[in-house]
């Protein structure tokens, strides 16, 4: 039986501009935080696709050379990150075929619940599969498809799927961009000079390149780019909305607007709630960088607690380090970060980060500023106990490595060694983010999937559930 990975993504596009290569290259790497392991671009020039892809960072990947061979004025492009056990070249993308109506390059963003069941089916019908990856289900569906002419094709074809997904696709002659019916995962289109457009999984992509944000691709829509313009379809009716709360939380940049809304923001009025619920008499609130400083920002706001950078990230840590062969305690954990032992010294320290998942790096992190002197350590987290698995798009472990699912908060505080431990409410966590007649996935906090992740998937990772 073939176990999908799930899958953490960055997609990105660029229709008619003349230096769509480059401009995805530039796109690509300011997602690069959306997946690590590999990393690809298709590039039409109106007649064929040509496409390049390698296991790896953006910028480890592409350079000058191959950069000028990917020649054309339209480009989709993708980051990647999955489980352990799936990171092979296969599976990177963009994934490229020939089929009826012509060439495509796809990318996708998301995971769908019922790839097993419809990767079974299409076998049975002489399919024949070379990756594991969820857009490979995706164009055999298309390849399948009775309908005419391409966006019908599209439109069949994402009738037919569950789950989440923001998906790009490419053909010579157009860009087509899908979202899901419940809106799972972000993509926005910005406007570029002339007649030129991006699409992206955030919007903090469109400012290195100087593209203007326009809107968000509606949940159960096709858009369409070619010589026309943009033209805008719904697949499916509208359903009640699913957007994932993570986003907001972790997920995205902050510098990016998520759902319409900026993601700063949100996290800093995270950590002001989070001071009103969980308050505590300390000396400074030091974040965890760099994802939980807009939370801890906010935390000190509302407390009057001063911030301090208690922590200093290493920037320049690879996927890959050689560790002495005298063991170093904790040296995973020390690369990334270092205490400021000045700042924290005999300090009574509110340690704020955006969640907690196994709670092993977290520890590390506590023995660090424990070391370095810290009289009290409260940690306090934005969100509230991570307890089940994602099966939308965000690579999460299985639900009895999620140490909210097997421990109380009481326990997990003496598991980290911290003098208090609090989180952010269910509550108010959907108090300060924006609903605006929206709804949200919040299923990793309360087990409520929108959408069935399947019997076998279930037993697979719920299994204390």
């Amino acid at each position: 039986m073939t176990l999908y990975p799930r899958e953490e993504c960055g997609v990105f596009g660029v229709f008619n501009h003349p230096e769509a290569a480059n401009l995805t290259y530039l796109g690509l790497y300011a997602l690069q935080h959306r997946g690590q392991e590999s990393a690809g671009i298709a590039v039409t020039d109106g007649e064929k696709v040509s496409s390049y892809k390698q296991l790896g960072l953006v910028s480890e990947i592409f350079d000058e050379k191959i950069l000028n061979r990917l020649t054309g004025k339209s480009a989709v492009g993708h980051v990647r990150y999955s489980t352990a056990g799936s990171n092979n070249l296969a599976n990177a993308q963009p994934i490229t075929v020939d089929y009826k109506h012509g060439t495509l390059a796809a990318v996708h963003n998301g995971n769908l619940v019922n790839a097993q069941s419809l990767r079974f089916e299409l076998e049975q019908r002489g399919a024949i599969f070379q990756s594991t990856a969820d857009t490979e289900v995706i164009i055999h569906l298309m390849a399948h498809s009775s309908a005419t002419d391409e966006m019908s094709v599209i439109k069949s074809a994402l009738q037919e799927i569950k789950g989440a997904y923001s998906l790009l696709m490419l053909t010579p002659d157009a860009l087509y961009a899908a979202k899901d019916p419940r809106g799972f995962r972000p993509l926005c289109i910005g406007r570029l000079p002339g007649d030129a457009y991006a699409m992206s999984s955030e919007s903090c992509a469109f400012d290195i390149i100087n593209c203007e944000y326009q809107f968000s691709v509606d949940p159960g829509e096709v858009v369409r780019f070619d010589k026309n313009g943009i033209h805008r379809e719904r697949f499916a009716p509208v359903k009640e909305t699913t957007l994932c709360v993570f986003e907001y939380i972790y997920y995205a940049r902050p510098d990016s607007i998520i759902f319409e809304h900026d993601v700063y923001s949100i996290r800093k009025e995270l950590g002001k709630q989070l001071a009103r619920e969980c308050p505590v008499e300390a000396d400074l609130v030091v974040p965890v960088p760099d994802s939980s400083l807009p939370a801890a920002i906010g935390y000190a706001h509302e407390s009057g607690i001063p911030l301090e950078m208690g922590l200093i990230r290493n920037h320049y840590v690879g996927r890959t380090f050689i560790e002495p062969k005298q063991q170093i305690r904790d040296f995973g954990a020390k690369v990334k970060y270092n205490p400021v032992a000045g700042s924290i010294k005999g300090k009574r320290a509110v340690v704020v980060d955006d969640s907690i998942v196994r709670g092993t790096t977290g520890k590390k992190i506590i023995h660090m500023l424990q070391n370095a002197g810290a009289r009290e350590i409260h940690m306090r987290i934005s969100c509230p106990p991570w307890k089940y698995p994602c099966y939308f798009g965000i690579n999460t472990p299985e639900a009895e490595e999620l140490i909210a699912n097997q421990k109380s908060i009481e326990e997990i505080a003496r598991h980290l060694e911290v003098d208090t431990l609090g989180y952010l409410s269910l509550k108010g966590l959907m108090d300060i983010v924006p609903n605006y007649d929206e709804g949200y996935c919040k299923a990793c906090f309360d087990m409520k999937y929108p959408v069935s992740p399947g019997k076998d998937t279930i037993k697979r990772f719920l299994k204390k559930a």
